[in-house]
């Protein structure tokens, strides 16, 4: 058998190790536009001096040869011909597959907006050459403005703020990580930031990218007529699934990606998909175990995804720890909300239920809890069955649960 696999990331890789562990003697190709195998999630790193390239790696050395594949490297799949069973590459090459797993993740999100396109010292943040592309410019760049206050903005700025530049962030959003935060916690960021000198527009974004003679942009326009003066624009603002080269071709895909369901199965039967390229679940832990799903399927081991949340996403700014699981924002009058806070430590936690279940949790400040957090997710305890504070629960108190996982309390 022929295994070939479109991607070096974290899905991509995590298909080709559980296809090398469950076919031992099968041949893997895998194709990247990469030439080196790096966490997309702490590029930051980077910026901020913490890692090399190599830091930056999450397989470990020698991924290659470890895993017995033919990498293909610094290349682009242009097409794929699901009948012939053909991918085709930017470089004239064609390479044949008996299953193939498509696991090219998403890019940059370009809006249309004037000049955002065409400046030269416009860049995204999603590949190790974006981040060159900021280091090779910061010796000359004073004022540098991130479009998009997403996890990957923040990213951003947490890499740059030790360098003392003039930082400017504006996005549409109310406040900063609408999706993972709360106003609350996403408020105390947002203050530490304040205070690190970076200023912040929300509910606010870029009209103009205003460019000089030679094609740089000088100055930013927000929608409200502010402008900012800048030497380096990060668009952050958004990804899109990178699934243009499938234009054409017989797989399903819609507005959002690719489309696959809970066995990474596509709608031809030997073409399996997984990671972002869905433009569903854009979280690292997703790709990883829809990558492993991908393979154990494709090796023809049934498996489905099952994941409690997929949406799930831990983070550290500025020395303070957040995760926020499901969705903290999204509930009206028939849910509850549980919220500890303790504003001194900045210590904020929030549970949102409904019916016994739990739909979405904050924890700021203290991740102590997540522990418990989870086990109550995972064994889908009915919380109004808990005789105690949400947030009182400790590991002790799963020894007291009848055989319907009910709490069960000693007196």
């Amino acid at each position: 058998m022929k295994y070939v696999v479109i991607g070096a990331s974290a899905a991509g890789t995590n298909v080709v190790r559980k296809l090398r562990e469950l076919n031992p003697d099968a041949e893997i190709v895998m194709i990247s536009e990469d030439t080196t195998i790096y966490s997309r999630c702490i590029l930051y790193h980077h910026l901020k001096g913490e890692r090399d390239l190599e830091g930056l790696n999450f397989v470990g050395p020698d991924f290659e040869k470890r895993m017995n594949i033919n990498w293909i490297k610094g290349v682009k799949a242009t097409g794929v011909d699901t009948d012939s069973n053909v991918v085709f590459l930017n470089n004239g090459e064609e390479v044949t597959y008996d299953s193939l797993c498509i696991a090219t993740g998403s890019h940059p999100n370009f809006f249309p907006i004037p000049g955002l396109r065409e400046g030269k010292n416009i860049t995204g943040f999603r590949n190790f050459c974006d981040v060159e592309f900021i280091e090779e410019r910061l010796d000359k760049a004073n004022n540098i403005f991130i479009m998009g206050a997403g996890l990957v903005g923040i990213d951003v700025i947490a890499g740059l703020v030790k360098y003392g530049k003039n930082i400017t962030l504006a996005d549409m959003g109310p406040y900063m990580l609408p999706i993972q935060l709360d106003e609350y916690a996403a408020n105390v960021y947002g203050k530490m930031f304040e205070e690190k000198g970076v200023k912040q527009y929300y509910s606010m974004g870029a009209k103009e990218f205003v460019l000089d003679e030679e094609g740089n942009c000088y100055k930013v326009i927000l929608n409200d007529g502010t402008e900012i003066p800048t030497d380096l624009v990060v668009n952050c603002a958004g990804v899109r699934s990178s699934v243009e080269f499938l234009q054409g071709s017989k797989l399903e895909c819609d507005r959002f990606g690719l489309i696959f369901d809970e066995t990474g199965r596509t709608n031809i039967p030997n073409v399996y998909g997984a990671g972002d390229c869905s433009g569903r679940n854009p979280i690292w832990p997703v790709a990883v175990k829809e990558g492993m799903i991908a393979a154990y399927n494709i090796s023809g081991v049934p498996r489905k995804m099952d994941d409690f949340f997929a949406s799930k996403s831990t983070m550290n700014f500025l020395g303070l720890a957040s995760m926020s699981l499901g969705n903290p924002n999204r509930y009206d009058e028939t849910h509850s909300v549980e919220i500890y806070k303790d504003p001194k430590k900045k210590i904020y936690k929030k549970i949102v239920h409904k019916d016994g279940v739990i739909v979405g949790a904050i924890l700021q400040g203290d991740l102590s809890y997540s522990g418990v957090l989870t086990q109550m997710i995972r064994r889908k305890i009915d919380i109004t069955k808990v005789k105690k504070p949400l947030f009182d629960i400790d590991y002790s108190d799963f020894f007291h649960m009848d055989e319907n996982f009910e709490f069960l309390y000693e007196e």
